[in-house]
């Protein structure tokens, strides 16, 4: 079994890189260009975040992004708000159905949107409390709370 390997602040140095990506030093170990990957997305959104390798392989494990220094956790920050980008719905314009999907025309907090959902269970995802996680055909996801 492998064993867990957790990235702390004093070993792992992140910084961008020309192209604008996030990288690491850690260690002798350069990677120019890792992703991060929260592994409780909804529930502990600065713990436990995977770094991966442009590869998709898991470098290793941050505990908590607040032990790092602030110009690091900033670059957590905007790395994680690009791929967790979750706009909130509003207010709901209209939703029409025809063979199966749905279309909305919304109002979010980031401006208008259009999208189409399959109308099943995979679309629609009850979270904590009255939250609820709507994921349309392009795997972009909305809230409704």
């Amino acid at each position: 079994m492998e064993q867990i390997r957790y990235i702390t602040a004093k070993e792992a140095k992140f910084y961008k890189n020309k192209g604008g990506f996030l990288g690491l030093a850690l260690g002798e170990a350069k990677y120019d260009r890792v992703t991060l990957l929260r592994a409780f997305p909804f529930s502990y959104v600065d713990s436990f975040v995977s770094v991966r390798d442009k590869e998709e392989k898991e470098i290793g494990i941050i505990r908590d992004i607040n032990d790092f220094p602030e110009e690091t956790i900033q670059l957590f920050k905007e790395e994680m708000d690009r791929r967790y980008f979750l706009p909130m719905i509003e207010k709901i314009h209209a939703i029409t159905e025809e063979f199966g999907y749905s279309y909305w025309h919304v109002a979010t907090n980031v401006g208008e949107k259009n999208f189409i959902c399959r109308r099943d269970s995979s679309s629609f995802v009850p979270m904590k409390g009255k939250m609820i996680l709507v994921v349309d055909v392009d795997g972009n996801r909305y809230e409704i709370s």
